[in-house]
């Protein structure tokens, strides 16, 4: 288990944002934790600079494309990409330095698993760079992954059957648990706990931490088989519940 590093972009800027806020089709936009005047490529940096391994680059929606590719130059194979991602341009993400593009709304496509879909991206870029972005919401007790940025709920249930059958398609699973993501009130540990048991492949899970101790948590609910991103809280983002030097204590000590 490590704690991977993230870079979301939002009109061109990295940012940390409360993902439940981010909506289309509303004049006032998403509840910000914080707006950086450092580039994206200056995180990318950073991150090779301390190899942080794994982590992803999210362009929460159009216009972002130079931004994020101004990271991935930064650190080329360094970092994956999610964000738009289609068939008409995953390959092109691979060839700018993405080491994988990741995938959910071209899939979880009008609320269901779009089999076809999911087919030909995996064979078009290689299973072994496609992750899958199962972000859920919870639901009387289960999780059903959302899509189009967390604004729809899907009938796609995150349980051993799901994982199971999508791990034939791709390497990763990259889950947000969104009813606590960009609140720094703590991790969705049942979530934490059905990843853990049930996914069969690398599975990195992100929302809602707010200290170190968070990281340790999920280390032991998680029995050392899910990751962690931590954004909100981690100081280089503006947060105040983790300190950049702590991720790395945490990753050398493992």
């Amino acid at each position: 288990m490590k704690i991977r590093p993230c870079i979301d972009i939002h009109d061109g800027k990295v940012k940390q944002i409360v993902g439940s806020t981010l909506k289309d089709h509303v004049n006032q936009g998403p509840r910000e934790n914080f707006v950086s005047n450092k580039s994206p490529g200056y995180y990318a940096s950073l991150f090779k600079k301390h190899n942080l391994t794994g982590g992803h680059i999210i362009m929460l929606g159009p216009g972002n494309e130079k931004a994020a590719s101004e990271a991935l130059s930064a650190w080329p194979g360094g970092m994956q990409i999610g964000g738009g991602i289609n068939l008409d341009n995953a390959k092109s993400w691979l060839h700018k330095g993405a080491s994988h593009v990741i995938v959910t709304s071209f899939v979880f496509y009008q609320g269901l698993i779009d089999m076809d879909r999911l087919t030909r991206l995996s064979t078009l870029v290689g299973k072994d760079h496609l992750v899958l972005d199962l972000s859920c919401r919870k639901r009387n007790g289960r999780y059903f992954v959302v899509t189009d940025r967390w604004q729809n709920l899907t009938e796609v249930e995150v349980n051993a059957e799901t994982l199971e059958s999508l791990s034939r398609y791709c390497s990763e699973f990259l889950v947000h648990g969104v009813d606590v993501e960009g609140k720094c009130k703590g991790v969705d540990l049942s979530l934490v706990e059905l990843l853990a048991k049930a996914s069969p492949i690398v599975t990195t899970y992100a929302g809602g931490a707010r200290s170190i101790q968070d990281a340790y948590m999920v280390k032991e609910r998680g029995k050392g088989r899910i990751d962690l991103t931590i954004g909100s809280a981690l100081d280089i983002f503006g947060g105040t519940g983790v300190r950049f030097d702590e991720i790395l204590q945490f990753n050398k000590a493992l």
